[in-house]
């Protein structure tokens, strides 16, 4: 089962806010002006927030097209001190982020060396952002059956929302109650099922409902540390079955599979698919729901946003279905 998400149509609203608590104050004098100095965008969360995609070979690497690199571009002509740190873990889920054991760090979690560089320069983080949970549920993929599939997410989204609650709390003690974090709901690679069939269909449209449910469940987590929302969920237009879409090589069929399609690396032909992560389109269609969300002005323009779309390879032939074991959110773990 995966969860995932990012948006139709990449209209960004251009809305220059003032940032509280963020950089500090450049001083200067006639004589001797000095650089402000540098504050930082946090970028935390699993694979997402690390730019893996599938190399020619299949296998899944770090790129700098991730969503946190696509921001950070954005930004920093605007904001030139701001620096990039990005302490992301491909294949993290929220029990490691707290815990450990996946990815290695000095402090021995993502979440340990997240509140020490928060510690160590509060007042100089200017944005944090999240994407976490994918991972959590890539056990009930493996469920045989809708009515397994569906218990098993009742199980496992409490324990979720617990890890996740906790991660907020330490993450909003350490930057301060003024600092901008932006947590996001996921696209949903799930939705490529379609393409084998009425078996598939029924997995689709079954594993968007479930997607709504925890999609909502981070949400109301991440509205309740005093954090923005990211609605990739929605950038996906996930929930739309209605609107039939002409894709290459796929035929007819709904806009939500079509965009999963032409977003990420699911329905690619092997050895590069079927593979559940965001191509640099797609990874920019994710930064513009960051954008958007957190309130700071983007200044990419539409016509360089649809360059990107464009450069989205085709979905051409289609791969078979990936199966419903697919893992949640990371494809093919790199850590």
């Amino acid at each position: 089962m995966a969860i995932g998400l990012v948006r139709t149509a990449f209209a960004v609203a251009v809305v220059a806010t003032a940032v509280t608590a963020c950089s500090g104050t450049a001083t200067s004098s006639a004589a001797h002006p000095t650089a402000a100095p540098a504050s930082y965008y946090l970028a935390l969360g699993d694979s997402l927030s690390r730019g893996v995609q599938p190399d020619a070979a299949g296998v899944g690497v770090e790129t700098g097209q991730g969503y946190p690199d696509q921001v950070y571009a954005a930004l920093r002509p605007r904001y030139p001190s701001l620096r990039l740190v990005k302490l992301g873990c491909p294949g993290e889920t929220t029990s490691t982020m707290i815990n450990g054991g996946i990815c290695r760090y000095p402090g021995g979690s993502q979440l340990a060396d997240a509140t020490a560089f928060l510690d160590a320069h509060r007042g100089h983080v200017f944005l944090i952002t999240i994407d976490i949970g994918a991972n959590d549920t890539e056990d009930c993929g493996s469920q045989r059956g809708v009515g397994k599939i569906a218990s098993c997410f009742e199980t496992d989204v409490p324990r979720v929302a617990s890890n996740l609650t906790t991660i907020m709390a330490r993450l909003r003690a350490a930057a301060g109650p003024h600092v901008r974090i932006v947590g996001m709901t996921y696209y949903l690679p799930a939705l490529a099922e379609w393409l084998s069939g009425t078996p598939g269909q029924a997995i689709a449209w079954l594993s968007e409902k479930l997607a709504v449910g925890y999609n909502d469940m981070l949400e109301q987590v991440y509205t309740a540390s005093s954090a923005r929302v990211a609605n990739v969920f929605g950038a996906f237009d996930s929930s739309n079955f209605g609107d039939q879409v002409t894709v290459p090589g796929l035929g007819k069929v709904p806009r939500n599979v079509a965009l999963i399609c032409q977003w990420t690396w699911q329905c690619a032909a092997p050895p590069r698919g079927p593979n559940q992560h965001a191509n640099r389109a797609g990874y920019g269609v994710i930064a513009g729901a960051f954008l958007r969300a957190s309130g700071l002005q983007l200044p990419l323009s539409h016509r360089f946003m649809a360059r990107c779309r464009r450069r989205a390879p085709p979905p051409a032939r289609a791969a078979p279905a990936p199966s419903p074991t697919a893992r949640a959110g990371d494809g093919r773990r790199t850590a």
